[in-house]
């Protein structure tokens, strides 16, 4: 049998994020030194983050440029975004005589 010696470590939570979170970990069983252990040896392995990290969910601007983004691709509304055949026509309409 192989021991492997272990180390104090210690994580900083907000209380609101902690009680979140031991209440979603007491729901599926496992401790929360359970859970950042099994984090920690994902990373390790697949030398990544383990999980997709998120930002804020979509604020009310960008769920609203998602609509409108939505609208336009199913033809609900004009699609008046303008496009271009080449570089030099877009960083004219980006910068003006200024290119």
């Amino acid at each position: 049998m192989i021991f492997m010696s272990t180390s104090i470590t210690t994580i900083r939570l907000d209380e609101n994020l902690k009680k979140d979170l031991q209440k979603n970990l007491d729901s599926i069983g496992i401790t929360m030194n359970t859970y950042f252990v099994m984090a920690a040896k994902q990373l390790v392995m697949q030398k990544k983050i383990p999980f997709d990290i998120f930002t804020e969910i979509p604020n009310e601007t960008t769920r609203k440029a998602m609509l409108l983004a939505d609208a336009k691709e199913a033809g609900l509304i004009p699609d008046d975004s303008p496009s271009f055949d080449n570089v030099d026509d877009f960083m004219q309409s980006l910068y003006g005589d200024n290119v």
